[in-house]
């Protein structure tokens, strides 16, 4: 089958892997013509360029900023979104023949793009649902209900539901929530399509601590790790409250890796309390950023306590590949306390409570079956997530 992926986020091989990447190799790995458009950051790319990547066709076109920038300039780029990338796509691959769309959310301002796909294409599309906007925002008070703005981006959504043809959701609550708060549509077209990875043979047991040494963290830690965006939604408060109650404990170590609206939240509260056990860093090279991974003992999910909408981590995915736990501190709707309940992998808390956050993280520096849980997540890792499911969930829709 030949596949057009309408992407928000597809970093190029030497920047990294993600799900999505993920996913496209596994889909070209299987035999099918895959062709990937994704919005690039004008930070990061100077004009829209067709090329090669990791084996098929990656049209990279230029957008305006998305990541790591405020809500007006995030709002400007994802409306600009659809019609530069349509602009690009008439020039690139008018006279192509594509057979299925595969498309994600956020942004949800893509549904006038992937209508005229379907149409100028004439084949049906699949809506990979990562988020759930605009109700995210109004949880977390960025938004009013009331509002004019809420109420543009709800009719986008949608619209983005009507658009697609199939609908994949993360969890067993994204389904319910969606099917409860959009009568519309019809269930028949709403399905499980989890978070998925591909799985590399990872040594997990690593006694050469080589990142450690080199960022000065004390080997008889348990370090406690948080990677990736540190923004409104990762309720970066509750860290703060951590480091400022635990810094005094010297078997407790915590490495923050990563960028976001709220970052410095975190850099001011480890300097203005020198802080001794905590180091935040920016970033990493992928390379180093998987070594420090299999040298950690536990890996943290942090989400706001407020979402009424199921939220579902791609993060875990990695920790379990590397054979950590986790301890994640979220809201009460989501499910992966039942993921992390299931595999036996881990340690959960309600979010909204800080007490509760800080002594499982003592409980867990103290734990000596840390590794047998790790190994735990692993396996079910191997059984429940590898990409090759995905791959079969969409080959089921390509006939």
């Amino acid at each position: 089958m030949k596949v057009l992926y309408i992407a928000t986020s597809f970093p190029e091989p030497q920047k990294g892997a993600t799900i999505y990447t993920d996913l496209a190799e596994a889909l070209h790995g299987a035999g099918h013509e895959i062709t990937v458009v994704v919005s690039e950051q004008k930070r990061n790319k100077e004009k829209t360029e067709l090329g090669n990547e990791r084996g098929f066709e990656v049209l990279r076109v230029v957008t305006g900023n998305y990541y790591d920038v405020s809500l007006i300039e995030k709002g400007i780029t994802s409306l600009r979104m659809p019609l530069v990338m349509k602009k690009e796509m008439k020039r690139h691959l008018q006279n192509r023949k594509f057979d299925f769309i595969l498309f994600e959310s956020p942004p949800v301002t893509n549904a006038s793009l992937v209508a005229w796909a379907k149409r100028h294409f004439n084949c049906p599309a699949y809506l990979m649902l990562k988020d759930i906007f605009p109700q995210n925002a109004a949880d977390l008070g960025i938004m009013k209900k009331s509002s004019p703005i809420y109420t543009f981006f709800s009719k986008k959504e949608k619209a983005l539901y009507r658009t697609a043809d199939w609908i994949g959701v993360m969890s067993e609550a994204n389904r319910n929530f969606i099917l409860a708060n959009n009568e519309s549509i019809d269930p028949k077209k709403v399905e499980i399509f989890p978070n998925t990875k591909k799985v590399q043979d990872i040594m997990v047991a690593e006694t050469n601590l080589v990142m450690r040494e080199k960022l000065g963290i004390p080997k008889q830690a348990t370090v406690f790790l948080f990677g990736g965006n540190m923004g409104r939604p990762q309720y970066i408060e509750l860290l703060c409250e951590a480091v400022k109650e635990c810094k005094e404990e010297q078997d407790i170590f915590f490495l923050f890796i990563g960028r976001g609206t709220d970052r410095y939240r975190l850099d001011n509260v480890i300097k203005e309390h020198e802080i001794k056990n905590a180091l935040l860093l920016e970033n990493l090279p992928r390379d180093k950023f998987e070594q420090i991974t299999r040298e950690i003992d536990v890996g943290l999910i942090i989400l706001d306590s407020r979402f009424t909408i199921p939220n579902y981590p791609s993060r875990i995915l990695s920790y379990m590949e590397y054979g950590k736990p986790v301890l994640a501190a979220t809201d009460r709707v989501t499910d992966i306390k039942e993921l992390i309940e299931d595999a036996n992998c881990g340690e959960w808390v309600w979010s909204g409570d800080s007490k509760a956050f800080i002594e499982s993280i003592r409980k867990m520096s103290a734990n000596e079956s840390l590794s047998s849980q790790g190994q735990n997540g692993r396996k079910y890792l191997e059984q429940s997530f590898t990409v090759e499911r995905s791959v079969k969930i969409l080959e089921k829709h390509f006939n």
